[in-house]
């Protein structure tokens, strides 16, 4: 079972609150590195945090993020080396986000979407595996876009 390492800002906070007593109560490693509050606060902030720790364990861990669409951590997310994160609004996405472009980043709305199909996606993303082959190439591509 992979270390979850999870953030939101101050829109995501209720869910990330949510979601991570589910996780906790599935026997999940899960670490909250904020926010804390509802108070106004700067999605970036926690992005980067959640993204740091998951690169410090590429192979062991996953990142979960929450903001008001979660549009912005996505965007924050991708920008860190090795990271795959990916937004999704459905269990389909995350399912073939797991299995297809092995993202190691799951980033979810919390205006977009509420708490039951939440969870629903982030059983999806964590019960499905890379399935490697034809989309090992791809992502490894997508690699060497990232390290150029």
């Amino acid at each position: 079972m992979r270390k979850i390492f999870i953030g939101a800002d101050s829109a995501g906070f209720a869910l990330k609150e949510e979601l991570k007593n589910y996780l906790i109560g599935k026997g999940y490693d899960v670490t909250d590195l904020g926010t804390d509050s509802d108070a106004s606060c700067h999605y970036p902030v926690f992005a980067n945090a959640v993204c740091e720790n998951v690169q410090k364990n590429l192979d062991t861990s996953f990142g979960i993020l929450i903001c008001g669409t979660g549009i912005g951590m996505s965007m924050c997310a991708n920008k860190h080396k090795g990271i795959r994160a990916a937004l999704c609004s459905d269990t389909f996405s995350a399912r073939m986000t797991r299995q297809h472009n092995n993202a190691n980043v799951l980033c979810m709305g919390a205006r977009v979407i509420g708490s039951c199909l939440a969870t629903d996606i982030l059983d999806s993303f964590l019960a499905n595996e890379f399935e490697g082959g034809r989309h090992a190439v791809r992502v490894d591509m997508m690699m060497e876009i990232e390290n150029k």
